[in-house]
């Protein structure tokens, strides 16, 4: 069993990582600004069944795979990256020849396939999980396994209400910009080009955790 002080210790540290601007955060607040609340909570369900892959595959080990092999990190982070561009190109294409115009809601499914898609295709948060668990680990306390889930459950926790609550905000300020013609015009624009530079962070990012 963890004994509580390091749990606590755990707890804090992932609350600071949960506070540190990423990928994550951007995605969400796009997604939230230019779709409305709802939008923001059905990606923050995908994003976070993302974190639960990548959590559950440290857990049983698999993500080693990332560090042994060169090859297999930079693939997916590329996926990851081409992923994104494509729905760059999708979301201004859809404007109809590039002609600014408001976006349409879209449905719960597409929000969640593609938030999900962009979470697992980030291998960046693998080596981040194998990177933090193992040093609050201690294998003459029992099962490893135990130990990493129970770990990673809680940094879900923590994470799961810091991320709504940037939702939220970012919910008010997308009814606040709804009475603005210009933005209405520039939604697509907005989206598309956070997927951009969600590509290129990705695309040029490191192994380092």
């Amino acid at each position: 069993m963890i004994p509580l002080d390091t749990l606590l210790i755990f707890a804090a540290a992932s609350v600071l990582l949960a506070l540190t601007p990423g990928p994550n955060w951007l995605y969400l607040l796009s997604r939230t600004m230019c779709q409305g609340t709802r939008a923001g909570f059905v990606s923050l369900a995908g994003t976070m069944s993302g974190l639960v892959v990548h959590m559950l595959a440290a857990a049983f080990g698999l993500s080693v795979v990332l560090l042994a092999v060169p090859f297999a990190f930079d693939a997916i982070k590329l996926a990851g990256a081409a992923y994104l561009l494509w729905m760059a190109w999708s979301t201004l294409r859809d404007g109809g020849g590039f002609e600014p115009k408001p976006m349409e809601p879209a449905p719960d499914a597409t929000l969640f396939r593609q938030a999900l898609a962009t979470g697992i295709l980030n291998p960046k948060v693998a080596i981040f999980y194998l990177s933090l668990l193992p040093q609050f680990i201690d294998p003459a306390r029992g099962s490893v396994l135990s130990q990493s889930l129970m770990l990673g459950a809680i940094q879900l926790l923590v994470a799961l209400p810091i991320d709504a609550i940037w939702v939220l905000l970012a919910g008010g300020i997308s009814r606040w910009l709804a009475s603005r013609p210009l933005w209405l015009k520039m939604q697509r624009w907005t989206l598309g080009g956070a997927f951009g530079v969600l590509a290129v962070w990705l695309a040029f990012d490191t192994r380092r955790a």
